[in-house]
């Protein structure tokens, strides 16, 4: 189980991450919104900027994934349960919980996961 001290640093962590994704985001939606208001001189601009416009989406999607999985952890850090396997209820490790600390999964229940992925 994690100590009072050690939830709270993964509840810093988490809302640190989470207030820098939220700038990336309107960031990348900035970028993108100044790119559509482009008009691109020839079919090369085009392509350069749909190309621009489709990495920037990706990052989007990528990191809106990510704040949904912080914002599970943070709500686990409040309902007492965080740092609780969602599949076998045991504790996941906090060396596990250091590397990625919204893990929703113990290392050996992640891999059946991804197993049956």
């Amino acid at each position: 189980m994690l100590t009072r001290e050690e939830m709270q640093e993964f509840e810093r962590d988490l809302t640190e991450r989470k207030a820098q994704i939220l700038k990336n985001l309107e960031e990348a939606q900035n970028k993108i919104t100044m790119m559509q208001n482009q008009e691109p001189k020839d079919e090369g601009d085009f392509a350069a900027l749909a190309i621009e416009t489709d990495i920037d989406e990706r990052i989007i999607q990528q990191q809106r994934a990510e704040l949904n999985e912080i914002e599970i952890a943070l709500g686990k850090i409040k309902a007492g349960t965080y740092g609780i396997c969602e599949m076998c209820e045991e504790p996941i490790g906090i060396e596990r919980l250091k590397v990625k600390n919204f893990a929703r999964y113990c290392i050996g229940c992640r891999e059946i996961i991804e197993r049956e992925h």
